[in-house]
């Protein structure tokens, strides 16, 4: 096909004008029957699967018929071919054909494209229109001139057809439907070529200019070739191999087809044009108009997104996106070249949401975000980061300024909140890291302040500073963490267990189980070196299972051999804040076919004075269930008694702070005495920890408290020990 029309092309160049029965006819002829023969092969190819492919060949097909005719009535006759003849037939035939199969090629994805793409098609078809109605002027007025006859419809039909091609072209253009490179390429330049011709064929025909033998006679052939070029490779791609595109490149079109529009309509301000083409560059202003209001609404949306997306939806605080988007500027653009990134963590947060319902809790975040912000400068920037973390970054700031901001903001958020009637405390634990020295980008200084944060919190001094030894405690936090996850799916947590000695009888009814941690490196670790990583990280409730699982196994086995022991487990103050914990707590001791004394558990006062409410409803649905429940460290939480008239508890366990100075502190052997009395006439208990002595032994006998428990009756041990030690203490007695 390439051969073909290069030799047309050349024996064009060569033998001037007039009509040439070689070139123009058979080399004519040659060059527009190969590209229809190339499309037949690519449809045989397909086995005619491809609408668009057997449309297109019939199309070329047709194209090469129409000018068969011609050229051998060019041939044949001495007077020129009559117009309309059989030849325009075959001709007129290509368009609608064309056109059908850009509809066939396009009509799955029109589903797919949204009201702004159609727009531009439609601004880029009607302004493309408008300069080819232009640019047709003439011949239409030449065709409407003269009387109607077939000749003059046929005289229309031909420009006509040129500017429904040129649209769908230019509007599919616009839709950028396709990313097929090339090939889409070469379709809409051979159908351009195509329509080009026929208008400069139209417009030369009009002013009698036109003369065979020319280059423009070429233009069909070129123009059919390319048509070929595009079906070959559109056979050779699969089926919707073609992507879409996006980018700048698709406002192009639209734009330059509104520009077409405009021009359009100042020259027939000017001069006369056809209605034609003042109508359509009317409607490609219209679409524009259109498609420019809502590109300005769409910009609207994208703004407002843009905003959520880095705005926190609780607090209309900046998020943790929009700090990593806008610290690094600040970092880069910091006054005097320094700044101090603050991050605050809100101190025990979890129990307010828990005890007094999410909405309480998100209550609280509004407000502590309030008050920060009406003491930060302008320059300040604050961001909730999420959960109750909040982040600030003091520009210009130094150590001593990001100090003195920390010590006001504790002050100020230990105020307490008004929340829904309620009186909330809270506090918070500020860590520190200082840019430039401490970290040179915002990751960087958000992993030291992060270290410095839980360094104040666990040292509970409200705010700390970054320091260099800080970055190993995080390392070795992370990594205990870590491992802590590792021990909890394991099995490396141990349960050691501690006697209860009945101080009337000297038997032992009970023991306390303490968890301890059998590191496979460090070695046996003991709560104080763990639990802490454990309620941060959100593995208390498994931990707290773990535990009761062990225990009520160990306790189901005593009581087997026939040695049935109470075991006391300990809960923290989140675990009680599970409202499933009874109903979880009672199946579990009904399965291990347990009397629910064999269990008790025990808590601290701390929490009943932080949640009463609550505490009694936790505390009442497990006392019904059966389960013991003892108050641990009695007298330490500098709290009102009234709980022991109102709470469920069967037992109080007296604070080692009391017990273990009262051998030789006449007053603190009165505050135990008078406990214990008063734990008696409530109806309680009385264990006193701390035992280390046998004279302190023999004072708590003598003041009638009911049990003791301390390193000189055992230390905590496993459980096999403690069968050896209850074994020995059984023989001692007997030899006694």
């Amino acid at each position: 096909m390439g051969l073909l029309l290069g030799a047309y092309l050349i024996g064009l160049s060569l033998h001037g004008t007039g009509f040439s029965l070689l070139v123009d006819g058979w080399l004519g002829l040659a060059a527009q029957y190969a590209p229809a023969v190339v499309c037949w092969i690519v449809a045989v190819r397909t086995r005619f699967r491809r609408g668009t492919v057997v449309l297109a060949a019939v199309a070329v097909t047709s194209f090469a018929l129409g000018n068969t005719y011609y050229v051998v009535a060019s041939a044949a006759g001495a007077t020129e071919v009559p117009f309309p003849s059989l030849a325009d037939v075959g001709y007129l035939l290509f368009y609608p054909l064309m056109l059908v199969a850009l509809a066939v090629l396009i009509r799955r994805r029109l589903r797919a494209l949204t009201l702004p793409v159609l727009l531009d098609s439609a601004v880029g078809a009607m302004g493309a229109s408008a300069v080819l109605a232009v640019l047709l002027s003439p011949v239409l007025e030449s065709a409407v001139a003269g009387p109607l006859s077939l000749g003059t419809v046929v005289a229309i039909a031909f420009p006509l057809f040129d500017l429904l091609l040129v649209a769908a072209v230019v509007g599919i253009a616009a839709t950028q439907v396709f990313q097929s490179g090339r090939r889409w390429i070469l379709l809409t330049l051979g159908l351009l070529v195509l329509a080009a011709s026929d208008v400069v064929y139209a417009l030369r025909l009009s002013a009698g200019t036109y003369e065979v033998g020319t280059a423009l006679d070429a233009g069909w052939a070129i123009g059919l070739a390319l048509v070929a070029v595009w079906v070959d490779g559109a056979e050779r791609s699969p089926a919707g191999a073609e992507r879409s595109q996006a980018g700048a490149w698709t406002l192009v079109v639209p734009a330059a087809a509104t520009a077409a529009g405009l021009t359009v309509l100042i020259l027939s301000s000017q001069k006369q044009e056809s209605v034609l083409a003042v109508a359509l560059a009317a409607l490609t202003l219209i679409f524009a108009a259109v498609r420019t209001q809502l590109a300005f609404r769409e910009l609207m949306k994208m703004n407002d997104l843009r905003r959520q997306v880095f705005t926190d939806d609780l607090t209309g605080l900046p998020n943790r996106r929009a700090l990593y988007a806008d610290i690094p500027d600040r970092l880069t653009n910091a006054a005097g070249g320094r700044s101090a990134l603050l991050l605050l963590d809100l101190d025990r947060f979890k129990e307010v949401n828990d005890s007094l319902g999410h909405d309480i809790g998100d209550r609280l975040l509004v407000q502590v975000g309030q008050r920060l912000s009406g003491h930060l400068g302008a320059g300040d920037l604050l961001a909730r980061l999420g959960g109750d973390e909040f982040a600030i970054l003091l520009d210009d700031a130094g150590s001593d300024r990001a100090v003195a901001v920390a010590t006001t903001l504790h002050g100020l958020l230990a105020a307490p909140f008004t929340l829904a009637g309620i009186a909330v405390q809270t506090d918070v634990s500020i860590g520190i890291a200082l840019y430039p020295d401490q970290g040179k980008d915002f990751r960087a200084l958000l992993r030291r302040a992060d270290m410095a944060m839980y360094k104040a919190k666990g040292a509970r001094t409200g705010h700390h500073v970054f320091v260099s030894a800080d970055d190993r405690h995080g390392d070795d936090r992370l990594r205990t963490l870590q491992e802590l996850r590792t021990a909890l799916s394991r099995d490396e947590l141990v349960l050691h267990y501690q006697p209860k000695v009945d101080l009337d009888t000297g038997e032992v009814h009970g023991v306390e189980a303490l968890v301890r941690w059998h590191h496979p490196v460090r070695g046996l670790l003991y709560p104080d070196a763990f639990l802490e990583l454990v309620e941060e990280a959100g593995l208390m409730r498994e931990m707290t299972n773990l535990v009761l699982r062990k225990a009520l196994d160990q306790a189901a086995i005593w009581q087997v051999r026939e040695t049935p022991l109470t075991v006391a487990v300990n809960l923290s103050a989140s675990s009680l804040m599970d409202a499933d914990l009874p109903e979880r707590v009672a199946s579990m001791v009904d399965e291990r076919g347990l009397e629910t004394s064999a269990l008790a558990l025990e808590i601290t006062e701390d929490f009943l004075m932080a949640d009463r409410g609550r505490g009694k409803a936790i505390l009442t649905r497990l006392r019904d269930a059966g389960i013991q429940i003892a108050i641990d460290d009695f007298g330490t939480g500098y709290s009102s008694l009234a709980y022991l008239r109102d709470l469920p508890i069967d037992e109080l366990k007296l604070d080692r702070s009391f017990v273990m100075p009262m051998a030789g502190d006449p007053r603190a052997a009165a505050l135990v005495a008078s406990t214990i009395h008063l734990a008696h006439s409530l109806g309680l208990r009385m264990v006193a920890e701390g035992v280390e002595d046998a004279a302190t032994y023999d004072r708590l006998v003598g003041f009638g408290c009911d049990h003791a428990q301390g390193f000189h009756l055992s230390r905590p041990i496993p459980a096999a020990d403690l069968e050896r030690w209850l074994a020995g203490r059984a023989e001692a007695a007997l030899a006694v």
